[in-house]
């Protein structure tokens, strides 16, 4: 395998700030960009200067960031010539709060959730198979495969950062942040429910099937392969929500 495109959903994770000198809204973007895999365990992050000039922000904002990051141990801080923020991916051990979190969504939550992420995720789609360039195809290609042979959390992992890459592939930042949004209110529940109930093998033949309609232009087929792969993963994760209610 050839040397990989950089992520070009991280670049739309460090768009600018509508507004400027908020560390909340630095540190949400910085965890989800973490949580979502869109660092790896024990990457440098960008400078403090670089990451105020990509936010729009000034430098103590982002030293504030940085810190609340550290406390949740997300991050960690090392001097020295070789220093800098380095990320700590969260570990999976195994838990199963993702099913408590199920639990506690209604049905009918889960369910128009679902229809909102099914339509976004699928305009993006459509977006993306009239506007990716030739490095955003191959970007999709490798988040596509990054799915097999993985399990449980990782192909959570890999789901989330296939549909980041579609978002950012369509050249919409509101789309994009859209993607990330709901990824935050139902990323947890439906691609741990897809990773945990489902296989890594349908996973790939679907990612495989949208990379495929994007790359020959066909937008309306790559909308409604994105909105049926997501729906599915709804039902199954609504069948969970039931299976857990009953118990």
């Amino acid at each position: 395998m050839g040397e990989r495109v950089p992520h070009r959903a991280r670049s739309a994770m460090f768009a600018p700030l509508d507004q400027t000198g908020r560390v909340e809204a630095v540190t949400r973007r910085l965890v989800d960009a973490i949580t979502l895999g869109l660092f790896a365990d024990g990457e440098q992050l960008p400078t403090e200067a670089e990451l105020a000039g990509q936010f729009g922000v000034s430098t103590v904002t982002i030293r504030e960031a940085l810190m609340a990051l550290r406390q949740r141990g997300l991050v960690e801080t090392r001097r020295g010539r070789s220093g800098g923020s380095f990320v700590r991916a969260p570990r999976d051990h195994g838990g199963e709060s993702w099913r408590e979190r199920l639990r506690e969504v209604s049905l009918g939550e889960l369910r128009d959730l679902g229809d909102h992420y099914a339509a976004i995720a699928g305009a993006a789609a459509r977006l993306a198979a009239e506007r990716s360039s030739p490095d955003d195809l191959t970007r999709l290609e490798q988040a596509a495969d990054d799915v097999v042979g993985t399990t449980g959390h990782g192909t959570a992992r890999a789901e989330r950062q296939f549909h980041l890459e579609v978002a950012a592939a369509a050249q919409s930042s509101r789309l994009t942040q859209q993607e990330i949004q709901l990824q935050g209110e139902l990323g947890a529940v439906l691609w741990l429910s897809t990773g945990c109930e489902g296989g890594a093998d349908d996973v790939h033949a679907g990612h495989r099937a949208i990379v495929e309609a994007i790359a020959n232009a066909d937008g309306q087929l790559a909308r409604t392969l994105t909105e049926e792969h997501v729906l599915e993963a709804v039902d199954r994760a609504a069948q969970v929500h039931l299976n857990l209610t009953r118990q």
